[in-house]
């Protein structure tokens, strides 16, 4: 079971990036899939959780800017990410579980983490 996230880079305030998360070895339909991230010198966080039925949890910082979906066909899902502020710089990963509940969502707590992809925000 991997996860690959991709898609970041440097970009201007206000911007918009789509971050993808590819998986391989297991079929996504079925899993509740996340997005965290890792500012410089603080802990990761999570940013936005779903399952097969809706959203588990959203952060207030990027609530209404932020989006999560996935693409079942090709395993993929995404971060789509409107209105980038300073604020936004991280690096942001990915995960897919059975099973994802609000408390490990929130606190980014999972077993492990692939290498993530960063994205500065800065003019």
């Amino acid at each position: 079971v991997q996860l690959q996230a991709s898609g970041g880079g440097l970009v201007q305030p206000g911007a918009f990036l789509r971050l993808s998360c590819a998986a391989s070895g297991f079929t996504l339909d079925s899993y509740a899939i996340g997005w965290f991230r890792q500012a410089p010198g603080k802990e990761r966080e999570g940013v936005l959780c779903r399952d097969r039925w809706g959203i588990i949890y959203s952060a207030d910082s990027v609530k209404d800017r932020f989006t999560i979906f996935r693409d079942n066909a090709k395993d993929t899902f995404y971060l789509e990410m409107n209105s980038l502020k300073a604020e936004d710089t991280a690096r942001y990963y990915c995960a897919a579980e059975p099973f994802i509940s609000v408390a490990a969502c929130i606190r980014a707590d999972f077993p492990s983490w692939g290498q993530g992809t960063l994205v500065t925000v800065s003019s």
